[in-house]
């Protein structure tokens, strides 16, 4: 006998599910700190609270923490985050990085976009969702990804909602 079926988001992804996907990503950028020295651990939480309030919401598209050299604003190292909603989705274990590559003279960075549900709110509630974020964004032009591989095939989620990840190295 076979069967199917579907499931798509609903009401009942709540932010401790969003809390857990969150946390994964933070685990991730702990394998960071572990390998390269960053990002500095104090952040890393905030980083996963900022993830999970703004999946819970709805209000993220993607986000990507990395290194990047700072002069032509080029990534090196990147893990990309993409909010992904029922499908496929995947909840894998934390890591399965590349071999550590030489990062000398890179900078840690992280660039987020919102999602079209986040740019449809009036210019004061989006500021009234930043607010409530433990991480304060600056405007920027989100790095380039020239010439290296990307690996894809990692997710988190729970619930009918998460995160793939994919992994950028120059």
């Amino acid at each position: 006998m076979t069967g199917s079926y579907s499931r798509s988001a609903s009401a009942s992804f709540t932010i401790t599910d969003a809390r857990y996907v969150g946390g994964r990503v933070g685990a991730d950028l702990r394998l960071l700190h572990n390998l390269y020295g960053k990002p500095d651990l104090d952040s890393i939480e905030n980083y996963a609270e900022e993830v999970a309030v703004l999946l819970n919401r709805g209000f993220l598209d993607t986000v990507d923490y990395g290194f990047r050299d700072t002069g032509t604003n080029v990534w090196r190292l990147r893990l990309r985050y993409t909010t992904t909603v029922g499908g496929q989705l995947t909840d894998s274990r934390p890591g399965g990085f590349p071999d550590p590559v030489d990062l000398t003279g890179y900078g840690f960075y992280s660039f987020l976009t919102y999602s079209s549900a986040f740019l449809l709110l009036t210019s004061s509630e989006q500021t009234g969702v930043k607010e409530t974020l433990p991480i304060s964004r600056t405007t920027g032009t989100a790095p380039s990804a020239l010439a290296g591989t990307t690996t894809t095939g990692h997710g988190y989620a729970r619930n009918g909602a998460g995160v793939s990840r994919d992994v950028y190295l120059a």
